[in-house]
């Protein structure tokens, strides 16, 4: 089941694609999901629909680049009959086809070829675009209607290059979920591959770090992951400080990022431990003595 906590991230950004996700999630409104490719839109997507009052009812994924009028034709829009539809990449969808959609959102009914009947649907349209579609719009490559209807709710996906603290959160998230999949002794990531990983400019985004950290726990027979189990690009790059003309700052150590993100979930729990622990998957005891130890740690600075 996707859930808001699956969004992951301490950076300002992230948080308030958090608030927002939980405000729109039970509008009527559609929504647009805008970024580069592998920023995580289809996640967003699953999880509006998840939290939402659609949730009981199917999420249905469409490839507009695959989209065909045979396909439109085929039981589309009943297939998500009150639940959702997600259209992946909507700046690809063929401008005829996104007529139809125009026109099904307006008159809430499925205008088929030829049909003598027409049924009544009722979906909410999530798309997703790695374009400008108000470049677009001006092109003449997309309906100005359709672009206006989409643009009520929007969430804007930063790249992983401008929300680099976030890149510890995510690459330890992916080495649970892998060493556990792979049965792997892999426990912990260094400080040194933990800054390879952080000054990387990360053009796949989210989904290049993921496999990175999948490949680097598949490879490995160690208890962490070293600069050595990591691609040759990232330890290029990474090595550096230096990425093109913008010098990188020194990140905070992995365990300054931890206890962070624990402030952070802690907080939007408004101090609750228990919404807090399950946020954090983790059990009110180990809640209770991160807590404390964070404690400790102010003390001693």
């Amino acid at each position: 089941m996707y859930a808001l906590d699956q969004i992951l991230g301490c950076s300002d950004r992230m948080k308030k694609i958090r608030d927002l996700i939980h405000r729109i999630a039970d509008l009527r409104s559609h929504v647009l999901i805008t970024g580069e490719r592998g920023t995580g839109k289809e996640l967003v997507a699953k999880v509006i629909h998840n939290i939402s009052g659609r949730r009981a009812a199917p999420f249905v994924p469409v490839r507009c680049s695959a989209m065909s009028e045979i396909t439109w034709e085929n039981d589309l829009f009943e297939m998500a009959n009150t639940g959702t539809i997600f259209f992946d990449e909507i700046g690809e969808l063929p401008l005829p086809l996104q007529a139809k959609l125009v026109q099904t959102l307006e008159d809430k009914i499925i205008h088929r070829t030829g049909a003598t009947t027409s049924p009544i649907v009722n979906v909410r349209l999530i798309a997703s675009t790695t374009l400008n579609l108000k470049d677009e719009f001006k092109a003449k490559r997309f309906r100005g209607d359709l672009y206006y209807r989409l643009k009520v709710a929007e969430i804007d996906l930063p790249p992983l290059r401008d929300r680099r603290m976030d890149i510890p959160i995510l690459a330890e998230a992916f080495l649970n979920r892998y060493s556990g999949e792979y049965l792997k002794p892999v426990q912990g990531i260094s400080e040194e591959a933990s800054l390879f990983l952080t000054n990387y400019s990360w053009p796949g985004n989210v989904r290049e770090l993921e496999r990175v950290i999948e490949r680097a726990v598949t490879l490995n027979h160690a208890r962490e992951i070293l600069p050595g189990h990591l691609p040759a690009d990232v330890q290029r790059v990474g090595s550096s400080t230096q990425i093109g003309s913008n010098r990188v700052e020194r990140p905070k150590t992995l365990k300054q990022v931890k206890m962070d993100y624990i402030r952070l979930i802690f907080d939007e729990a408004h101090g609750n431990h228990s919404k807090a622990a399950r946020l954090l998957g983790i059990n009110r005891r180990t809640l209770y003595h991160k807590l404390a130890e964070m404690k400790n740690e102010q003390v001693r600075e």
